[in-house]
């Protein structure tokens, strides 16, 4: 019996088909039992094999092959209400919130419950909402990445960041940073949450430096540490030891936006 040699295309070609003919197995089971396991399952095999496939589809920069996180991203995870916490995404409705504050109650015999303030990532608005602690929720996984704030649009309001690597500029709403977008600086790194290419949140350095623009003058001495009202650079008010004084520079906690130390 001839043998006739195998090349190597036809083998990657053959590895292409098994990985292909594996993701439509699974399609066909998701749409069939509305089960998110297995599409999963396939599309990290995907992920896992494309040392298989041809050059152009291992060097494309098309997301599915990119990471493994690009293709969990595709789907949406079930969790448990009672398994929310702050900064999670969910979906819900066909819109994408973040959740802000979760809380856990306990309602006589109508069971536990947690109270969810959830933000819109679209339009900033907040809502409160009540979900089980049994109850299904459709989770959203996303990406942080870090970027560099350049300066804000006066005319759309966002502020707008750049990529450290690429250098391609990515416009934030700011509502997505909260309070907190006062204490952007030029070249201050910022991390950003991001799903589908869309920033779903913005946070900045939880230490701070700022200048005090203007400082009050204790009313009298005391034994006592005594502390005073200061205005800084940034149209903030906090509460700074005496000794402070116009022009020092601070260092601020941005969470609570108290006074940490001198700078």
């Amino acid at each position: 019996n001839l043998r006739l040699p195998v090349t190597q295309s036809h083998q990657k070609k053959k590895k292409m088909r098994v990985v292909m003919n594996r993701l439509s197995r699974a399609l066909w089971d998701f749409k069939r039992d509305s089960s998110s396991t297995k599409i999963s399952r396939a599309l990290s095999t995907c992920i896992q094999s494309k040392q298989w496939l041809p050059s152009p589809y291992r060097e494309s920069r098309d997301s599915l092959f990119a990471s493994p996180w690009s293709a969990t991203q595709l789907r949406g995870a079930k969790s448990r209400g009672a398994d929310l916490k702050p900064g999670n995404v969910i979906e819900k409705k066909g819109r994408i919130y973040q959740v802000v504050k979760a809380q856990h109650t306990t309602q006589g015999r109508g069971g536990a419950i947690i109270q969810v303030e959830l933000r819109d990532v679209d339009s900033g608005s907040k809502s409160n909402e009540r979900f089980r602690t049994d109850e299904t929720v459709e989770r959203v996984f996303v990406a942080e990445k870090s970027f560099t704030y350049l300066y804000t649009d006066e005319e759309t309001g966002n502020i707008v960041l750049m990529e450290p690597e690429t250098y391609e500029q990515l416009d934030v709403p700011k509502h997505l940073f909260g309070e907190c977008y006062v204490y952007l600086q030029d070249d201050m790194k910022v991390n950003v949450q991001l799903y589908n290419e869309r920033a779903t949140s913005a946070s900045i350095p939880t230490r701070v430096t700022c200048t005090v623009a203007e400082s009050e003058i204790p009313m009298r001495a005391s034994a006592t540490p005594q502390y005073k009202k200061v205005l800084l650079d940034n149209g903030l008010t906090v509460q700074v030891p005496k000794h402070i004084v116009e022009g020092d520079k601070i260092i601020v906690n941005t969470i609570d936006h108290t006074y940490m130390s001198r700078a």
